[in-house]
């Protein structure tokens, strides 16, 4: 013998809660929201913070264009682990009008120095190690590049800017993009 089942509905009697999906209550409906976003909304893996594991901890890398003095011009932030290639990529259409762009092995590639003989811009990057082909460049010219390096050094002089202590990433780039004013300037 079977028992016959009656559900009955929900009738909101004081003391039960209706069922998961809407609470009358609640902000926010679960049921209808993305299943893969954290509470604030963005997806999972986005750009969030942009820190990211290297080889000596969790690391923000910066991609800058500076003049011939040493001056920056632009900047770009990825995470720690991400390829050069995405800051070159990004900082490709902002490149002003000149003879020479230095670059160290991390903007060795096929397309960026395609795309800077198109620009008219003459590539000084020496090649990757892995590279079947070795690829020429002036060693002489390629000396400069320490005056990039200064410009980094004079970044980090900023504490705040060395340390990185905004969480996020428009207000660490503010700070960077307010050290590298001063240093314009200086």
């Amino acid at each position: 013998m079977e028992r016959e089942r009656h559900f009955r509905q929900d009738d909101d009697r004081a003391g039960r809660r209706p069922r998961r999906g809407k609470d009358r209550d609640d902000r926010r409906d679960l049921s209808e929201s993305a299943p893969h976003r954290d509470q604030h909304g963005r997806e999972k893996g986005g750009r969030g913070r942009l820190v990211g594991r290297t080889k000596g901890g969790m690391n923000t890398k910066l991609h800058a264009i500076c003049d011939s003095l040493g001056r920056p011009l632009d900047l770009f932030v990825t995470a720690g682990q991400v390829s050069d290639y995405i800051g070159a990529r990004a900082l490709l259409s902002s490149l002003p009008k000149v003879d020479w762009l230095l670059g160290d092995r991390g903007y060795d590639a096929d397309w960026f120095r395609e795309a800077l003989q198109d620009k008219g811009i003459r590539a000084c990057i020496p090649g990757r190690k892995q590279r079947k082909t070795p690829v020429k460049y002036d060693k002489r010219r390629y000396k400069r590049r320490n005056r990039i390096e200064i410009m980094f050094g004079r970044l980090k002089d900023w504490r705040r800017v060395a340390t990185r202590y905004d969480r996020c990433p428009k207000v660490f780039l503010s700070a960077i993009a307010l050290a590298a004013t001063v240093i314009y300037w200086l």
